[in-house]
């Protein structure tokens, strides 16, 4: 089993990560907190989940132990995959996620691409107990507050795009909701752009 990966990063999207350590590259399938908290570093310590079916063997990327109890404890939910569990913690912060389903919020928690009222409901009343458990130590800071030229718009469109195709999205409804978000808000960051389209598509 592998409890972490420490490398330096060769390759990062807002949905993959890639950590060469000692000659050896791990993709790592990660969220928008990880990505956040990933960017602008050429090490990084990544905590790992292991999917493993007959079919295919993927591997899963954190920068915390908390997002990480956080999908573990998704995918013990009926109807709950690893992708579906990164994609809620793409919309959600950690400590979002753990007020959401605290506070039985399903309306919030429903928002998500692919999460209906009963999958959100069920969410609730299956992690309500266990959630409490998991301490979350603070959120990660998606913005930096400066500002987006407009050459960087185009780059940002194609990178949110690009991750929003992988998460399973049509390209092209995926690029009109990208650029209406950057019309709203001319400085968001990409992760922030996708985030938005999530409960947008």
């Amino acid at each position: 089993m592998i409890e972490y990966v420490k490398g330096q990063i060769t390759e990062l999207t807002p949905a993959i990560a890639v950590v060469e350590c000692h000659g050896v590259g791990y993709c790592l399938n990660i969220s928008l907190n990880t990505y956040s908290a990933l960017q602008g570093k050429s090490e990084t310590k990544v905590y790992v989940h292991e999917s493993i079916r007959e079919d295919a063997y993927t591997l899963f990327g954190f920068s915390t132990r908390q997002e990480r109890s956080l999908f573990l404890l998704l995918i013990t939910v009926s109807g709950i995959g690893g992708n579906t569990a990164r994609m809620i913690l793409s919309a959600l912060t950690p400590a979002e996620l753990v007020d959401v389903i605290s506070s039985g919020n399903d309306k919030l928690l429903k928002t998500v691409k692919g999460i209906g009222l009963k999958t959100a409901q069920r969410i609730i009343v299956d992690l309500k107990d266990k959630i409490t458990t998991v301490e979350i130590e603070g959120s990660v800071t998606t913005t930096k507050g400066t500002q987006v030229q407009s050459p960087e718009h185009k780059e940002i469109i194609e990178e949110a795009v690009a991750a929003l195709t992988m998460l399973g999205f049509p390209p092209a409804p995926s690029q009109k909701v990208v650029i209406a978000i950057l019309k709203e808000e001319p400085e968001a960051k990409v992760e922030r752009v996708i985030k938005l389209a999530l409960k947008r598509l």
